[in-house]
């Protein structure tokens, strides 16, 4: 349901609710959030939260730190895991400078531009999304271990697979927080597990996402295990994708749908640190089913850009670089300035890599391209591109190539 202002104030009063989380997140997409009061609420529609942006990674130093969080109604969703009497409440929010203009450094709001961008110039785009984690056991002082939970593998049931109850209790939170999974089922991994979620605007899309990691990480706890989304929590096992799914709406034509595929591919290598920040990531690119190379094919699992089986309104293109660890606010911005990239300058679409990539000879694999090989690398490509330029304030590259 989406809620006005005052509709926000009416519900905390109704609701006996007590306590209202301002969330918004840091450039690098970690969760933030400030209490406030019902008694505040009216304030902080009218002139916003200030606090220390500081503190915050990546929203600059100790001169003119103030910066100030307004709360967006429609974004309203209870907390389920805290007491129904005196009720905890969550809402995204923008950031603004004292004078009232948006944060450099809000990528919630980068995003925003994104897509009134892609308005002008006449399209729209919805993104849905996959996210993979592990369950680790803890020990005795109740501290994570690297012991999975089960040893089960795809898609296997219980008794093998001991996060089905998890799972379950993970998607019945996130309902009751107005947010529908789409399916759920355990991973490759030993302990490791997938869920997914429909399409939706991005905006939405994005908060759901930041969100979905929030939910698992408490249902885990209160299950005594603990929830891991790094890109590659043991060495020899899978690591965990983050694979997003962008499509069109309402449909294109073919060709319009292949540039906007040309339009990503093109500019992946560059878009790369904003996907995949930790050097982590770069231990799970090019293993167990994670892609290495800049190649796209129907239906196949071993390319960077897979084109699921689908018609019509459901036809999408599913990107399989990111891991969890990425801002989806950036990720889903830089998509759709690829995407428009593309439509904009009418790219064709390379051939389809129609083979396997994982078993391909070396011969093969030589004549593609592929992504960076380590943080490094994918800082100097970004550092250097009109494009990224072009997209992300200054402050953000400064804040993922020099850290």
């Amino acid at each position: 349901m989406k809620y006005t202002k005052e509709e926000v104030i009416q519900y905390a009063r109704e609701e006996d609710v007590k306590f209202i989380r301002l969330a918004f997140c840091d450039v690098f997409g970690r969760q933030k959030n400030i209490s406030i009061m019902p008694d505040e609420l009216e304030r902080a529609f009218k002139y916003g939260i200030a606090f220390d942006a500081s503190a915050i990674a990546g929203f600059g130093d100790e001169v003119k730190s103030d910066l100030f969080l307004h709360p967006e109604a429609d974004t309203l969703m209870p907390l389920p895991w805290r007491p129904e009497h005196g009720r905890v409440v969550q809402m995204f929010s923008s950031i603004t400078y004292p004078d009232g203009s948006p944060a450099r450094c809000d990528t919630r709001n980068l995003l925003k531009k994104a897509v009134l961008d892609a308005e002008k110039a006449g399209f729209s785009f919805t993104f849905g999304t996959e996210q993979e984690f592990y369950l680790f056991r803890l020990d005795e002082q109740g501290n994570p271990t690297d012991i999975p939970c089960d040893q089960a593998g795809y898609m296997d049931i219980a008794p093998e697979d001991r996060g089905e109850n998890v799972r379950r209790e993970i998607c019945l939170t996130l309902e009751q927080m107005g947010i529908l999974p789409e399916s759920s089922h355990h991973e490759e991994g030993p302990g490791q597990n997938e869920i997914d979620f429909r399409y939706a605007a991005p905006l939405t899309a994005a908060d759901q996402a930041m969100t979905f990691q929030r939910v698992v990480r408490t249902v885990a706890g209160r299950n005594g295990l603990h929830a891991d989304f790094s890109p590659k929590p043991l060495a020899d096992a899978p690591g965990n994708g983050f694979h997003i799914n962008i499509s069109l709406q309402p449909f294109p034509d073919e060709k319009v749908f292949n540039s906007m595929i040309a339009g990503i591919l093109k500019n992946v290598k560059d878009m790369t640190v904003f996907l995949n920040h930790s050097a982590d990531s770069y231990k799970r690119l090019g293993s167990h089913k994670a892609p290495r190379y800049i190649s796209w094919s129907a239906q196949n699992r071993s390319q960077l850009i897979r084109i699921p089986a689908a018609f019509g309104q459901y036809r999408r293109a599913e990107l399989r670089s990111p891991d969890p660890s990425a801002n989806p606010y950036l990720a889903f911005t830089l998509m759709i300035y690829a995407g428009l990239d593309g439509i904009t300058n009418h790219l064709p679409l390379q051939p389809a890599a129609d083979l396997n990539l994982y078993k391909a000879s070396p011969d093969v694999l030589s004549s593609f391209e592929h992504l960076p090989a380590s943080c490094t690398e994918a800082c100097r490509l970004a550092s250097r591109s009109d494009f990224i330029k072009a997209h992300i304030p200054a402050e953000i590259i400064a804040s993922y190539c020099h850290k």
